[in-house]
Order: structure tokens, then sequence, then C-alpha cells
């Protein structure tokens, strides 16, 4: 896809936004708030909800164009686009909270929310708004629709999911109280798939299938098909490695490369590498992770690193990488896809897995 289009699809996409920012807005009006708070929520909205890369929830709108096999029509188009913001107020809800956990200073290039003048622990409220926020849209766009209950509680579990991967991560790897025991692998693999996967890709799919009436199951050549089970059991491994790039490009990509300075060692994140590193290391290396990793000090910093060239974590991760490709592309051809009219109305597809894949397979920031 060309940057004109993908630039084109983007603005559609934003689009959208300025309705859904109308409508509450308007709500807030209908209540008879105060017009001081009436600012202060669109405030809230144009910070925190608009202006990250939007994959998210453009990727509704694209796997319900996949599901249905042709363009959609202009209210298919608006509804996905509703879901896909969904998605979107939701990961804001996220990050204003999680900042203030995390004390973070900037988010996107600007502020974060909390550290704007005059904001504060106000932000803990607001946090509570955006996600109230997509209960609203959903009752005012989706309640005549067969599949709302199906969305009320696909938002509902995948926050708690999302929570609960939270709260894994802030008591195994607190800021400035290191104990790489509480560290490993399968730990990371938790949290990872809970506190990203969940939302990050499981839901936009998800979302889509429910729009499109996917059944939860059907029979394909004789084999009983549960698209949502499918999905999920694809989507989890997919995030994980999404989240694994993350964690390696954190370590091993410039600032200029992935568009931010890398902080996991010096914020004692439990990330891919400093696992592997943990599973592989000598007494010597270990002595060395122990003394410096999750230490506020860029020097310490550089330690952890020298340790992690040693060991050839770069090869390690390209090793990771084509075994998590081979083994993703593997279960998606595996994905059963009926012959034209075996099975009635829209069933899973493959190229919902495969779109989400080639976006991500050997990024670089």
């Amino acid at each position: 896809m060309s940057n004109d289009l993908k630039a084109q699809k983007r603005r559609k996409f934003e689009g959208v936004y300025e309705q859904l920012r109308l409508e509450l807005v308007n709500h807030m009006k209908t209540e008879n708030m105060p017009l001081d708070a009436v600012e202060w929520y669109r405030r809230n909205l144009d910070h925190n909800v608009p202006g990250g890369k939007l994959n998210r929830g453009m990727s509704v709108v694209d796997s319900v164009e996949i599901l249905k096999g042709r363009p959609l029509t202009e209210d298919e188009y608006f509804k996905s686009a509703v879901l896909g913001w969904c998605i979107e107020f939701l990961q804001a809800f996220f990050l204003v909270s999680d900042d203030m956990m995390d004390k973070s200073i900037t988010r996107r290039g600007q502020p974060c929310w909390y550290r704007v003048e005059g904001v504060g622990d106000i932000a803990i409220n607001d946090s509570f708004m955006l996600e109230g926020a997509i209960y609203h849209l959903l009752r005012k766009y989706f309640r005549s629709e067969p599949y709302y209950v199906h969305l009320l509680e696909q938002f509902h579990e995948t926050t708690f999911q999302t929570e609960m991967g939270q709260l894994v991560d802030l008591i195994t790897a607190p800021e400035g109280s290191v104990d790489l025991n509480k560290f490993s692998l399968k730990k990371h693999a938790f949290i990872v798939q809970y506190k990203t996967a969940y939302y990050s890709f499981y839901l936009s799919i998800a979302l889509a299938l429910r729009m499109c009436c996917v059944p939860e199951s059907y029979v394909v050549r004789g084999e009983t098909v549960r698209p949502y089970d499918v999905a999920l059991s694809i989507l989890l491994p997919l995030g994980e490695y999404f989240q694994t790039q993350d964690d390696f490009l954190d370590y091993a990509g410039t600032p200029e490369q992935i568009g931010k300075v890398g902080t996991d060692i010096v914020d004692n994140k439990c990330a891919w590498p400093i696992n592997v590193a943990l599973g592989v290391a000598t007494a010597e290396q270990r002595a060395v992770l122990d003394a410096n990793y999750g230490r506020k000090d860029w020097e310490k910093e550089k330690l952890v690193k020298k340790v992690y060239e040693a060991m050839g974590m770069r090869e390690r991760y390209r090793v990771y990488e084509d075994g998590a490709k081979e083994k993703l592309d593997a279960m998606i051809a595996a994905v059963p896809e009926p012959a034209e009219g075996e099975v009635q109305g829209v069933v899973l597809r493959r190229k919902v897995f495969t779109a989400f894949l080639d976006k991500i397979y050997k990024r670089t920031k």
C-alpha cells in the first residue's frame, strides 16, 4: 500500500473521531455539565485519544472488509470505525492511568496527561471517563444490533484481562525494587498476553467477527470450526511476538530508528532480553546483571548491554523471530476455509491474520 493511500485511509478514520467527539461533548451538555467541565472533557479527549498509530482501531475496519470480501457500505464503514475508535478509547484509558503508575514524562511526543498544567490527579477520573465513553458509544450505535451484548462482554472481559496483566507486571518488576529471581520467560509470556495481546490483537478481530455475525461454530468439510477460539489461538502468540519485538528493539534499536530512547533496562522491565539472559548467564554474568539491571544509571545500563552482546542476544533474537514466524505461518495455513457456498454467511479468513503478520514481521521501529 502506498504512503498516499495509507494517509488517505487514516484521514477517513480520523474523520469518524470528529463525529464521535462531537457526540460525546454534546452528551456532556445534555447532562447540564458546566461549560468549564465540558471544555475539560473535550481537552481530555483530544489530548489522549487520537495521535497514536491507530493500528488497533483501523484493524477493525480492515478486518470487516476482509471478512465480507468486498468494499464496505457507508454504514458498515462507520460502524466498524466506531468499534475501532472504541478500542482507541480503551487504549487511552489504559495509557493515562499507566503513565501515572509508571511516573512517565511524555507520551506520543507531548507531556503525559497527568503532567499537563492543572491536571495532576484529576487524570485518574479522566481515565475513567475515557472508559465510560466506550459504553456510551456502544449503546448509541449498536443497541439494536443482535450482537450488542457480545460487544459489551468483549470490552469488559478484555479490560479485565489487561488489568490482570498490568497487576502481574507491576508486582513483578516494581521500579526501585529489583529482584531478578521474580523474572522468567513464562511470566514474561503471561504479562505480554494479558497486558498486550488480548486488547492489541484479539479484540480487533473479535469485534470484526461479531459485527459480521460470524457464528460460534460452523462445519467445513466435516470439521467443526470455532472461529473465536481459532482466532485467539493465533492472535495471542502473534501479540507475544509483537511485544518481544518491542522488547528487543528497546535494547537494540537506536533512538532515530524507534523514535524514543530505550529505557527497559533502567526501568527494571520484565522484558524478553533479560529473561533470555537469565536463562543462559554464567555465574559471573548473573552477578553483573544483579548489580546493574533496573538502576537509574546509564553507565550500569551499558554493562547490562555488554552482557547481552557477549551472549549473542541479536542472534538469539533472529532465531526466535524466524521460529515465531514459521509457527504462525503454519497456524494460519491450518485455518479451514470453506469452498464457495459450503457455509452460509461470513466465516473466518486466513487473510485476517496474514494482514496483521505482514505488518509486523521484521519491523525495525
